[in-house]
């Protein structure tokens, strides 16, 4: 497994994979390690490798992306289709890619010109720059100053913007969100903020729901008041917890559009469950082993819900209990796992932090059913970490009653929506993006429309489709 900080795509644990805000509560938990280091944001501090990071039109005219790591040293790259590799550098200035996060070889060799000049060669094609209108800012969220930006493709015409929202991640999104240079260099404009508590914005972590809202709506009346004449559609991109936040943030106060991306339609307790349901099942576990790991799950809920004061003895009864079957050692979930493995003091210490806020009982049905901004969401079928089942069937309850959703599942896809190998003892190593995933999310950005062959994704469209969109 890289040892990249997966937290942009954090997890049982992993982290900056995913170009936009990643992961569900298991970020938290990959946070404790990168902040004993005394920061996260690590890849800023090497102005060599910063320089080189940015978005190449390459002379094919394809896109490729080179975006920073947790790895001072090292660097990332990413194509429009979805393939992507760690790159790391050696003496002969050269750069060798391995696939995905999978630590193999892929032959892909890179070299970088010096920084003034802008140049790359990737894979033996050479490719140049892509300049952008670029505007850092710092602006009022609810009680606490945020640091953002503004990325504008050059020019001086009306472009739709898409405001970046968060996952649980406690990454700097300014040095780690990749989206910011590659939507912009498919047209789209990008406002991208440091979340509260984390990179250079102010404030204290926090997971509270309606505060993150709050300060997502101040980000989009920033972006609008920056980009000005420019600002065409502006609306939200979010990813994991962003599921939550951006929904309700649109509630509060319209925008045109709200991209999900492995978000939930339940709430996170009920994620946590659906997650350990997934494990057993995965396993090949029956009903019998599956009421035993609720048994866990509620008992772990209730530690949660009591934030962190009481509880403990239920689940270590449990785990006296259960703890030698062969199924125990397969109970994850994305908080359960956490409790189990740590001892009560660590807990009780570290708990309420982590959690700050969270409204671990939020269900987001009764926003999603009054919401009238048109949106569009992107599911893995073979999300580990937050089960699509359940969201995928009220998602398509909320398209029979109107509600102006477009879904999006990509059958082999994990959380982040990325494909993955496993391996032998039934990890998993991500490879790439779905092929189709990024260009499904500019196409509805630039006009709300999803046009056919997103890879193998399969679309549900809603009763009120857009002008333009049919029924499956």
């Amino acid at each position: 497994m890289s040892s990249e900080a997966k937290s942009l795509v954090v997890m049982k644990t992993r982290s900056p994979k995913h170009p936009a805000p990643v992961r569900g509560m298991l970020a938290l938990f990959a946070a404790i390690g990168l902040m004993a280091q005394g920061g996260i944001a690590r890849a800023a501090s090497d102005p060599a490798a910063n320089c080189r990071i940015g978005a190449y039109r390459l002379s094919n005219g394809g896109l490729v992306d080179v975006g920073a790591t947790d790895e001072a040293a090292d660097l990332r790259w990413r194509r429009e289709d979805g393939t992507t590799g760690h790159l790391t550098p050696h003496p002969d200035g050269t750069w060798t890619s391995t696939l995905g996060w999978t630590g193999r070889p892929d032959g892909i060799a890179v070299r970088f010109s010096d920084c003034r000049d802008g140049r790359i060669t990737f894979g033996g094609m050479a490719g140049k720059r892509i300049p952008f209108d670029i505007t850092n800012t710092r602006f009022q969220g609810a009680g606490v100053t945020l640091a953002g930006r503004l990325v504008l493709p050059r020019g001086h015409g009306r472009v739709p913007i898409v405001v970046l929202v968060h996952g649980a991640e406690h990454d700097s999104a300014l040095e780690f969100y990749d989206l910011q240079r590659m939507f912009p260099a498919m047209g789209i404009g990008v406002f991208v903020y440091d979340k509260r508590g984390t990179g250079a914005s102010g404030g204290r972590y926090t997971q509270s729901f309606l505060l993150l809202a709050d300060d997502a709506i101040a980000a989009v009346q920033e972006a609008r008041r920056l980009a000005g004449a420019r600002a065409g559609r502006v609306g939200y991109q979010a990813g994991s917890e962003g599921g939550w936040v951006a929904p309700l943030a649109a509630r509060i106060a319209p925008v045109d559009f709200v991209v999900v991306g492995f978000g939930l339609a339940v709430s996170p307790l009920d994620e946590d469950r659906e997650a350990i349901a997934y494990d057993m099942q995965h396993q090949g576990y029956g009903p019998d082993v599956m009421a035993k790991a609720m048994q866990v799950a509620d008992a772990s809920a209730a530690i949660l819900l009591s934030d962190f004061r009481t509880g403990y003895d239920r689940l270590d009864a449990l785990r006296r209990q259960y703890g030698k079957e062969p199924w125990f050692k397969h109970v994850r979930g994305d908080v359960t796992w956490a409790l189990l493995a740590w001892p009560t003091r660590k807990l009780k210490q570290e708990g309420p932090l982590l959690f700050a806020g969270v409204p671990a009982q939020y269900d987001p049905m009764p926003v999603l059913r009054t919401l009238d901004t048109p949106q569009l969401w992107i599911l893995g079928g073979e999300d580990a970490d937050a089960p699509s089942g359940e969201t995928i069937r009220r998602l398509r309850s909320l398209q029979e009653t109107g509600r102006p959703i477009t879904l999006a599942v990509f059958p082999h896809a994990e959380h982040g929506i990325y494909e993955f190998d496993t391996k032998p003892d039934g990890t998993r190593d991500d490879t790439r993006n779905a092929d189709g995933y990024f260009r499904m999310m500019r196409d509805y950005i630039l006009d709300g429309k999803l046009r056919d062959g997103y890879g193998n994704a399969i679309l549900y469209r809603s009763a009120r489709a857009t002008p333009g969109q049919s029924r499956p």
